[in-house]
């Protein structure tokens, strides 16, 4: 199989159901951007001293996995009987239960945080940022295509697992986190 088709050379792309929109739609923007999520978190996980960070490497493997679901997902604008609806309250319970369990471990929180810190830390800053990115991006696709809403649920608590996966990446590293204090 050869890793060129030469079909986008006109600027479109194809979606799973054999449609082709422009590689500027709204919908291929918020894939390209989950697809840009998906590879940073390769980028931190490739970087990580599994020795070091504990429960990270687990869960950002599932992140992963659960991350390219989606973009299949958005690749395939269905409804009803057809769709593959990737994302269930079974993934959003999963990530509320990191959550809570990795902000259980850590000190509360009584300032903002400056993304930085460990290089794991300030690249999990970075994942979080590019999520929010996605999550606005599929927000304005939402305008013109029917999304399952479970998706958006799913990238709003991912963001959150990001910004806490950072703090904990820190805590493994024994680095603080830079808190923000209004001058």
């Amino acid at each position: 199989m050869k890793i060129y088709t030469k079909t986008g050379d006109d600027g479109t792309t194809g979606l799973y159901n054999g449609k082709r929109v422009p590689k500027s739609h709204v919908l291929i923007e918020a894939i390209g951007t989950v697809d840009e999520l998906n590879a940073l978190l390769g980028a931190v996980l490739a970087g990580l001293n599994k020795a070091e960070h504990k429960l990270i490497p687990d869960i950002i493997n599932a992140l992963q996995e659960q991350l390219f679901f989606i973009g299949a997902e958005l690749a395939n604008p269905q409804t009803g009987r057809d769709a593959l609806q990737c994302v269930s309250t079974k993934n959003i319970t999963q990530l509320e239960h990191w959550l809570d369990d990795i902000t259980n471990q850590l000190p509360p929180l009584k300032n903002f945080i400056i993304p930085g810190g460990s290089a794991t830390s300030s690249k999990l800053h970075v994942a979080r940022a590019v999520c929010r990115r996605a999550e606005r991006r599929l927000v304005a696709a939402t305008e013109q295509i029917k999304i399952d809403r479970s998706i958006l649920i799913y990238l709003n608590r991912l963001a959150d697992l990001l910004f806490q996966l950072a703090r904990l990446a820190n805590q493994q590293s024994n680095i603080p986190d830079k808190l923000w204090k209004k001058k």
